[in-house]
């Protein structure tokens, strides 16, 4: 009986540890990234609802792969589109230093085509220009779109000034 039991839950466990993935899929503004479930919200967001919000990046991606802070950032864009605000309302800046600036940097990282996407999209995306001197990374590095600051504090202090909010992780 004991083993019955053990058998039935083993079977059923790979059908829900692959649920939680399979509800994840990207657009409905930015096609090819940022992947989100879609969810019944007890805090809905108000269709006319202007979202300006920031991305703190610092951590380069590992090699071949898409750094997940950039995947965030189209994350957010997405998930509010389906939540019905419309993608003129909501404002994303990323600002982007220490080892994280090679990959918006140089002849083809991974996260090019994810760049591009988020450009095209409106994302406003800031290397700090301290990092960029430290690495060796000049404006004309820089994938085409990305734009060189002062430094991140000063981009997330003019940031805020125009009232974005910054992302908490």
């Amino acid at each position: 009986m004991r083993s019955t039991t053990l058998l039935s839950v083993l079977l059923i466990l790979p059908g829900i540890a692959l649920a939680g993935p399979g509800l994840f899929t990207t657009g409905p503004v930015i096609e090819d990234y940022g992947p989100v479930a879609d969810v019944q919200s007890a805090l809905p967001v108000p269709a006319d609802a202007v979202l300006r919000h920031t991305f703190d990046v610092a951590k380069r991606a590992e090699d071949g792969t898409l750094n997940r802070t950039l995947v965030s950032a189209a994350r957010f864009i997405n998930m509010h589109a389906r939540a019905g605000v419309h993608a003129d309302r909501i404002k994303v800046a990323v600002v982007v230093h220490g080892t994280a600036v090679h990959d918006v940097a140089g002849e083809a990282p991974a996260s090019a085509g994810l760049v591009a996407a988020l450009v095209d999209q409106g994302v406003q995306i800031l290397v700090c220009g301290q990092s960029a001197a430290y690495y060796d990374v000049k404006s004309d590095d820089l994938l085409p779109g990305v734009e060189m600051a002062l430094s991140a504090m000063t981009a997330h202090a003019l940031l805020q000034q125009q009232g974005y909010t910054l992302n908490p992780f």
